[in-house]
């Protein structure tokens, strides 16, 4: 076993004690509850954290199986995210041929690259090259009808789905001196200071939280926000020995990805709020879709990786 199986393991026993911290004090609070007050927060509370227990389980799993476990996870995260994004977009029949390349061709491709590392094309193919082809495609069938809208849209699902989520995978491919091939913990570092701080800034910003950041958009608040912040950071701070970034620039990176996921997060509440639904899809129980669940990481990763390989590689 070498070391960074090692950390991978220690990792995810930590994650577990840490869940199980989260899930006593959830316990905690319902036993104090009236029996017959209903606590929507809490019970949201306790939800989010009974999903974790799965997340990680299954990151943990793909981390230990290295790189093709980790495109694997991720590449099937983007098609669960572009479908759930998709089917809420508005569309015609003159899409079904662009639509159809965005899942088989678009898609895979990107996996692809990300895979061989080839940072020229995985960077530029979705913005430029299928923002461009796509609606090519579309136009050639002949229907003008919301035609800015439907290729908007299309465009927007690759950008979040499979664009920023396969910069989760591209860390695998920053070569960092003096790091050998730990860089699959930057993947374990970033999910875990987004997440948990997520998870912090909601605890928080339920029990103490008044000032709303976005209000008639999100619950979320600014004490929850710079509470969540500070927690990201600390934890940010104590995995620096998985990173590259020493303790104050792990407590910076941290921070960095958690303020980036926390508005990104409030992007995709706009555009529930906007397409009238109050998750993406059903596919975990009391907690939406894909989407509802990396919405923090999905804006967090590409910025995660610019900072990354702008400052350490």
């Amino acid at each position: 076993m070498n070391s960074t199986t090692s950390d991978i393991l220690l990792l995810a026993f930590g994650s577990f004690g840490i869940l199980i911290a989260l899930t006593v004090l959830g316990e905690i609070l319902r036993a104090r509850q009236p029996v017959h007050e209903p606590n929507p927060m809490l019970d949201t509370y306790m939800t989010r954290v009974q999903s974790w227990w799965g997340m990680v389980a299954f990151i943990g799993a793909a981390l230990l199986l290295g790189k093709p476990g980790i495109m694997m996870l991720f590449a099937f995260a983007s098609f669960a995210a572009l479908r759930e994004f998709l089917t809420l977009t508005t569309k015609a029949q003159a899409d079904h041929l662009s639509l159809a390349l965005a899942f088989f061709a678009v898609l895979p491709l990107q996996y692809v690259f990300v895979g061989f590392g080839w940072t020229g094309l995985f960077t530029v193919f979705i913005p430029v090259y299928a923002f461009l082809f796509l609606p090519m495609v579309s136009a050639l069938r002949g229907n003008p009808d919301r035609f800015l809208v439907r290729v908007a849209e299309t465009q927007w699902a690759l950008m979040i789905a499979v664009f920023c989520v396969s910069h989760v995978p591209a860390l695998m491919s920053l070569e960092i001196d003096g790091y050998g091939d730990r860089s699959v913990l930057l993947i374990a570092f970033l999910v875990m200071v987004v997440q948990l701080g997520d998870l912090l800034e909601y605890f928080f910003g339920r029990r103490i939280g008044r000032a709303r950041i976005a209000p008639g958009l999100s619950p979320k608040t600014w004490e929850g926000f710079f509470l969540g912040l500070i927690s990201a950071m600390v934890i940010g701070a104590m995995l620096n020995w998985i990173t590259p970034f020493g303790l104050v620039g792990a407590a910076l990176m941290a921070g960095a990805a958690s303020v980036v996921g926390t508005f990104g997060s409030l992007v995709v509440a706009a555009i529930k709020r906007d397409k009238g639904v109050k998750d993406w899809s059903h596919l975990i129980p009391g907690q939406g879709g894909f989407v509802d669940q990396l919405d923090s990481v999905i804006f967090a990763a590409p910025v995660f990786y610019q900072l990354t390989k702008y400052f350490y590689t």
